[in-house]
């Protein structure tokens, strides 16, 4: 028996883009970008989901390193530690799940500079494959994960910048020395750059805060499946985002924010766009995709910007957008709120999203919950859960027992 992997193929493909397949009418147009590695797209913790994920130019927190590795260099505390955990697509299977581990801590006397690090661990449950006579053969659970280091430095009073760089193993399947079957996991590297910018505007009498960031993530080597005859492009991600924050009242405070992001992959050469019923419309659809496969990622990139057939209108449709806001009471009791938008010819990932979030010195407590407004989306009610701990507080919690 030759194992199966197409299960495991088409759940990854789902965890970026699972449309709600409307009507027959867009069944042309529809053509969303495909990538490898999918759930590095995810975004890991609660507070940024809660707001319609979102977080390049939010206050820095534990969990910046997906969103804004920069901003690392502004956190308020010396250092800190969160986990989170996402059960996913929970309307289909039960089995499923994303946990992410993220940290950072502040260098130097200086307050300039920081180190960061993170390990993601996507779990896409037990997969079988059977045998003649549907009896069950094997089971596999694939998985993907990634972990990386991070830099980030004040360039000035205002400005900061921060890298990254992340090694990626995805297994989709396993082997089966008695068929010959010799699939094997995969492994890539990728690096991410970052810049974010703040500064404290007065509005009237109020001393308000303004910010820009901005993250080129998983910018890397293509992840080459099937020992290399399959090559997949990272989902090198463009995410650009602004925060304005502003006081209420004495211990309240509301911010606004909204991110724009746009993948920075060719999209795949389709053949409703080519005469494939004539020997010359196939020569040339098999001429673009063998282009497209043989592609160099950094290629890829800039391409991204000009190979919509659709032109400019088709490469707006590639932009998704995230608003949302949080209010918090003291720093220590926070409600968000947000929406997700993606074109229904790309993917149609539509969602609102709201979460809360509860401090003490020690930890830190946030939840979020998802709920799609395209129909049928298997995306509907994903909650997520974050645990944080700040080393600020932990230091005072020990200094006063001692």
């Amino acid at each position: 028996m030759k194992t199966n992997l197409k299960i495991s193929l088409l759940s990854a493909f789902a965890l970026a883009c699972m449309p709600a397949l409307t009507a027959q009418n867009i069944k042309n147009e529809f053509n969303p970008i495909q990538t490898g590695v999918t759930s590095l797209s995810i975004a890991p913790d609660a507070r940024g989901a809660s707001m319609g994920d979102l977080g390049a130019a939010t206050d820095p927190d534990c969990n910046s390193q997906f969103w804004n590795p920069s901003k690392y260099a502004f956190a308020y505390s010396q250092g800190g530690v969160a986990l989170s955990y996402t059960p996913w697509l929970r309307k289909l299977v039960n089995d499923i799940f994303l946990a992410n581990l993220a940290g950072y801590w502040k260098l130097g006397s200086q307050d300039n500079q920081a180190l960061s690090a993170s390990l993601r661990y996507f779990s896409l449950g037990e997969v079988t494959s059977t045998s003649g006579g549907d009896n069950i053969a094997q089971s596999l659970n694939p998985y993907e994960m990634s972990f990386d280091i991070g830099y980030s430095r004040k360039l000035s009073e205002k400005f900061s910048m921060g890298v990254v760089f992340r090694y990626i193993y995805s297994d989709l399947g396993f082997s089966d020395s008695y068929a010959g079957d010799q699939s094997t996991g995969a492994s890539a590297f990728s690096a991410d750059i970052s810049g974010y910018y703040t500064t404290y505007p007065m509005i009237g009498r109020n001393e308000c805060q303004w910010s820009w960031g901005w993250d080129i993530s998983n910018i890397g080597t293509k992840v080459a499946y099937n020992n290399g005859e399959n090559p997949a492009f990272l989902p090198t991600n463009l995410r650009l985002g602004t925060s304005f924050t502003f006081p209420l009242a004495d211990y309240h405070t509301l911010s606004v924010n909204l991110d724009l992001n746009k993948l920075l992959v060719p999209a795949r050469p389709r053949q409703a766009d080519y005469d494939v019923n004539t020997p010359e419309g196939q020569a040339e659809y098999i001429d673009a995709l063998t282009k497209w496969e043989d592609m160099s990622p950094f290629t890829g990139i800039f391409k991204s910007f000009s190979d919509a057939p659709g032109g400019m209108k088709e490469e707006l449709r590639e932009i998704t957008w995230s608003f949302g806001a949080e209010y918090s009471y003291n720093q220590q009791f926070f409600l968000r709120a947000g929406y997700f938008y993606e074109n229904e010819f790309k993917g149609n990932r539509q969602y609102f999203a709201a979460g809360a979030g509860f401090s003490l010195n020690v930890v830190r407590l946030d939840a979020s919950y998802m709920l799609a407004t395209a129909q049928s989306s298997p995306l509907d009610q994903t909650l997520r859960f974050t645990l944080t701990f700040d080393m600020d507080g932990l230091r005072d919690l020990f200094g006063r027992r001692r």
